[in-house]
């Protein structure tokens, strides 16, 4: 008895260290999917200032509270464990999942660049304003941008499983806890930096601050705005080339289309980039401007048959 259990320690040990060493190279794992993932951060971080313009400067960071938490939550909680459940049960469904997300996310960025191109229809009505109070534009504001940060999470959880789906499962889990945990504190960090930065430059103009300090302050103040419209072109850049690219890879042609794109390349790294970015992008525009149209004669369809 006694040595059947001193085996079954030993046996308890050996398991420990080996999950330890293992463990070792969490962090260059976890950096490896951070860089995979870097797109959608881009268009994380570039999307979510806009659900804070126009309400109140002090509740700014609370709001940015709000949806980092439920955020980390959907990560932690929801994504997560689905993204390993399925990498157990039914791998061959991660792919498929990814490439609506990447539809998703091309059908959002061709809206945006159609929005900014199109011209208004003078003939129809405008819809009348709905009256709202702070608290109900705040709410709307904070599930608005929970639901779209609930696609882009859900892409970057599927890419950082597939990046670990050969490893032991304890890196799996701690790997992939390690990145929701990283993301939404670097994403929702600089966030906050964003929105208060145009506080902070006020701030620095202030009358006790020596003149260096003021003239820095009103910079701050009046570059901002540029900022983050420029912020709101990368991020809609960065929808149509995250999301064409996740579907390029589900799809073995294009898949080795761009592969070879990029060997073509490999001695000018900036310029394969930039060729693959951009190839992405415009792709992205005609995926979602096929979406768009499909979207369309779908919802005049059900309105026709429910006439």
């Amino acid at each position: 008895m006694p040595s059947g259990l001193f085996a079954l320690l030993d046996d308890i040990s050996a398991l420990v260290k080996a999950s330890a060493a293992s463990l070792d190279d969490v962090p260059a794992q976890v950096a490896k999917t951070t860089g995979k993932v870097s797109g959608i951060v881009i268009d994380d971080t570039a999307v979510t200032p806009k659900y804070v313009v126009g309400l109140d400067p002090s509740r700014e960071l609370a709001i940015i509270y709000q949806i980092a938490k439920k955020s980390l939550f959907n990560k932690l909680l929801l994504l997560s464990p689905a993204a390993l459940l399925l990498g157990y049960f039914a791998p061959w469904a991660i792919t498929p999942i990814l490439m609506v997300g990447g539809a998703y996310l091309c059908f959002e960025g061709y809206e945006k660049v159609h929005s900014l191109f199109s011209k208004p229809d003078r003939d129809t009505e405008p819809e009348p304003v709905q009256e709202i109070t702070p608290q109900e534009l705040e709410k709307q504001r904070v599930g608005s941008a929970v639901r779209t940060d609930i696609i882009l999470s859900a892409e970057i959880m599927a890419i950082a499983y597939s990046q670990v789906s050969d490893q032991a499962i304890v890196n799996q889990i701690v790997v992939m806890l390690a990145v929701a945990v990283f993301i939404t504190v670097a994403v929702y960090g600089f966030v906050g930096l964003i929105v208060k930065a145009d506080d902070m430059g006020l701030h620095l103009a202030g009358d006790k601050y020596p003149p260096a300090t003021r003239k820095v302050g009103r910079g701050i103040v009046k570059f901002m705005p540029h900022f983050l419209s420029w912020l709101g072109y990368v991020g809609t850049a960065a929808m149509l080339w995250v999301g064409a690219e996740i579907i390029a890879h589900g799809i073995p042609f294009t898949a080795h289309l761009l592969h070879d794109l990029e060997q073509g390349l490999a001695s000018m790294p900036v310029v394969a980039w930039l060729s693959k970015a951009l190839a992405c992008g415009v792709a992205g525009l005609v995926i979602g401007f096929v979406i768009e149209k499909l979207v369309a004669l779908v919802k005049k369809t059900f309105f026709q048959s429910r006439k």
